[in-house]
């Protein structure tokens, strides 16, 4: 399973999106391609901050949502958030709230994070992360 961050997200919404991540969207079948629940909260965020949030909302709603499988983030997935923030601090290197939720997700489901934001989540043990903005 492919769980796709809200930078990824974000550049699907875009008129002219990166080429390259769309074309390696298209290669993954939809029944594998998913996001989390806290995706979807940043999403909302960013949507409700805009003027046209209604029509935008229903945009992300008509073309990102639509078919697009939400992993919820409850119970397991917060211990294991915790786990990895713990880690984290041990370790001195720091990742946002938001962030340990989407891996610890990814984790839960054992999906791989497709995502732009690759130095802060690959520091995560045992997590998947490939960035679609590079070249493979």
């Amino acid at each position: 399973m492919i769980l796709l961050d809200t930078n990824v997200l974000s550049e699907l919404l875009k008129i002219r999106p990166d080429p390259q991540v769309v074309s390696r969207l298209e290669q993954v079948p939809i029944a594998r391609r998913c996001t989390a629940s806290i995706c979807v909260m940043e999403l909302r965020y960013g949507s409700a901050l805009r003027t046209d949030f209604a029509t935008f909302w229903q945009r992300i709603e008509e073309r990102l949502l639509e078919g697009l499988k939400v992993l919820p983030v409850g119970e397991r997935e917060a211990r294991r958030a915790g786990d990895i923030l713990a880690a984290l601090r041990r370790t001195g290197r720091p990742c946002g709230i938001e962030d340990v939720l989407i891996a610890a997700c990814a984790l839960s489901h054992d999906a791989t994070l497709v995502t732009r934001n690759v130095r802060h989540l690959e520091q995560i043990e045992g997590l998947r992360v490939e960035n679609w903005f590079v070249p493979s």
